[in-house]
């Protein structure tokens, strides 16, 4: 089973990887997601295929990377949401939830 892939989202863009979490037993994706985001060096991004709208998983990743990701909605629903995830620098603040530069 191919979960993650790279392909290219544009002509103009570099080729980026794709999760498809609803190819993934559910016990298993955020850790996979949260793998591959500390993978991530800061500009770099990946998508993510999912049925439903993972607010759950972007409120994780806020609480464990707060100001240290760019969330990008591409397609919202109902069928399929997609959602590009890029990483950022962290904030220079002592935890980086005030975004403090």
């Amino acid at each position: 089973m191919n979960t993650v892939t790279n392909g290219a989202s544009s002509a103009s863009s570099p080729a980026c990887t794709v999760i498809d979490v609803r190819l993934i037993p559910p016990p298993q994706r955020h850790g996979l997601i949260f793998s591959q985001f500390e993978s991530l060096i800061v500009g770099a991004a990946f998508e993510l295929h999912s049925d439903h709208e993972p607010l759950p998983l972007q409120q994780q990743l806020q609480a464990q990377w707060p100001g240290q990701f760019d969330w990008e909605t591409l397609e919202a629903g109902p069928q399929q949401w997609r959602v590009r995830i890029a990483r950022r620098a962290a904030a220079k603040s002592c935890c980086g939830c005030c975004g403090a530069n």
